[in-house]
């Protein structure tokens, strides 16, 4: 089936504020908040004003911000208070009384975000402090249809039709939009269709007196159906269906209906129709479910001696690497939904001092295993810089150990039954696996966990095991012969992007949200704060 519209997620932005400056003598000042997004280097662009209200130190603005939502990007915002004290837009002309730089994802991971106002960097406005809260703006209701159909007309000269349904909403321009296409039962007149979900927002834009329209057609494999008749309703209509009282309607035919005698070409039967709540990402982490950010790092003899320049773990002049590279670009983005910003790193493959003996299949980046957790991605940076000259690339390449270690803290977080904890581990490898079956054995069974992996592949390499883990291009088995649950793996060569860190973490970011919505949805939790369902 397929839902040919697509929603992008929307965010509100209120703000209030707190014990601004007084820049007005003899009365309080008339705050105005300016919200400015990144658009790159140092540019920014204003998105959008608030009202200006009189005589306040404590404003609270009514005029809410509205922007898109991207998981896989980092959103850079810039929100600034001014004293207005004439009627120019121009803002050169006003008092600043101070702003704060934020990324909507710290924003959407706390729901709501206090922050002392700055006049400048380390010069904070007195005691002034903004306030942000965040609000999802979709209609997340969605609709759960069971239909059927008998004695349709048979379109077929050998055999019987082949039917399949077709939902269509009104546009504004009055033409019908397709919405839905359901699948195709063979040869049966009296067919019996898959109970599917479709959007509230997409089938009628969440109006539920929006005229909609069925097709019911015999496929055919040139792409030229033939229409067995077509009825028009309406949600409302569609709701009063339940298992103890089906819904039908006549499919007719225009072509026929010219015939006298002519009643229909067979009946569509709406046997049960139920309008529920369908969660999106957002609504888990607004809620308060926390995403766990764990890395690992391939220190296997493959990537070469870290001292000449054609080893992928050579210190370049700048201090970066490709490794360094790929683990900002994506570990910037999930940095900001975690709260406590401490992140267990972990290398693989190397020997390590002072013995240097039998190489580590799994190591704590910082050398310290009962506390493995370094503070936020520049924790990370610092603790790779700071054991790299003390390591001994070594053999083999096994990244079962460490999906495994997440896997079983994954596993623990699962127990509780509650839509409260998710799982994100970013590994960086060169990609000369040697455990290939024992770590698809781990990726099937992380797959039945609130777990995602990520691969990027750093180097030259072909990458051809890795691709055979990302389960884009066929479903995944374990060496028993047990398929994934869920496609968890998202692999991308660093080469394609190495160019573009932010198209990099796109890329490998853009699947995330809907592996963690289909993992809650398939064990039916709900994000852990919502309102009642419909």
């Amino acid at each position: 089936m397929a839902a040919v519209d697509k929603m992008a997620a929307k965010v509100e932005l209120s703000v209030s504020c707190a014990n601004l400056l007084d820049k007005d003598l003899g009365s309080n000042s008339d705050p105005l908040c300016v919200l400015l997004q990144s658009s790159g280097g140092d540019k920014w662009t204003e998105l959008g004003r608030t009202e200006q209200l009189k005589n306040t130190s404590n404003p609270s603005f009514s005029q809410r911000f509205r922007l898109d939502y991207r998981f896989e990007t980092v959103q850079n915002l810039k929100l600034g208070v001014y004293d207005i004290d004439n009627s120019t837009s121009d803002l050169k002309d006003d008092d600043y009384l101070g702003g704060v730089e934020i990324t909507l994802g710290q924003i959407v991971s706390s729901k709501t975000v206090t922050k002392p106002l700055q006049l400048k960097k380390d010069k904070p406005a007195g005691k002034g402090t903004i306030t942000i809260t965040a609000e999802e703006i979709r209609d997340n209701r969605a609709i759960t249809l069971e239909v059927a159909a008998k004695n349709l007309e048979n379109k077929d000269t050998f055999g019987k039709s082949d039917s399949f349904l077709e939902l269509f909403k009104k546009g504004v321009d009055g033409k019908w939009q397709l919405v839905h296409r359901t699948e195709v039962v063979k040869d049966n007149l009296n067919p019996n269709w898959k109970k599917f979900t479709v959007p509230l927002q997409i089938l009628c834009g969440g109006d539920l007196e929006r005229p909609l329209k069925v097709d019911c057609s015999d496929y055919d494999d040139n792409g030229a159906h033939d229409l067995i008749g077509s009825f028009t309703t309406k949600v409302s209509e569609l709701k009063k269906a339940t298992n103890n009282s089906p819904v039908q309607f006549d499919c007719i035919n225009p072509e026929k209906q010219k015939k006298k005698s002519y009643k229909n070409s067979g009946v569509v039967i709406v046997k049960s129709c139920e309008l529920t709540s369908q969660y999106t990402f957002l609504d888990y982490v607004m809620g308060g479910c926390q995403i766990n950010f764990t890395v690992g790092i391939d220190f296997t003899s493959s990537n070469g001696d870290p001292h000449t320049p054609n080893s992928l773990h050579y210190m370049s002049p700048d201090g970066l690497n490709q490794y360094l590279h790929a683990l900002w670009s994506v570990g910037q983005v999930v940095q900001d939904y975690d709260t406590d910003k401490l992140f267990p790193a972990f290398g693989f493959g190397a020997k390590l001092p002072p013995d240097y003996q039998a190489p580590h299949y799994e190591f704590a980046l910082n050398f310290n295993p009962s506390n493995p957790y370094c503070r936020g991605v520049q924790g990370i940076f610092d603790a790779y810089r700071a054991v790299l000259p003390q390591l001994r690339l070594s053999e083999p390449t096994n990244l079962s150990p460490i999906i495994n270690h997440v896997a079983s803290i994954a596993a623990s977080a699962a127990q509780t039954n509650a839509a409260t904890q998710y799982f994100v581990l970013l590994i960086l490898t060169d990609g000369e696996i040697t455990d290939f079956d024992q770590t698809r054995d781990a990726i099937v069974k992380a797959s039945r966990l609130p777990m995602s992996i990520i691969i990027v592949g750093v180097g030259p390499a072909e990458f051809k095991a890795m691709e055979l883990l990302d389960g884009d291009d066929g479903v995944l088995k374990s060496t028993a012969g047990e398929a994934v649950a869920r496609d968890i793996v998202q692999f991308v060569p660093y080469k394609k992007f190495k160019d573009g860190p932010q198209a990099l973490a796109q890329a490998v970011l853009a699947e995330v949200p809907n592996q963690l919505v289909s993992y809650f949805k398939v064990k039916g939790l709900d994000p852990p704060k919502v309102a009642p369902k419909y």
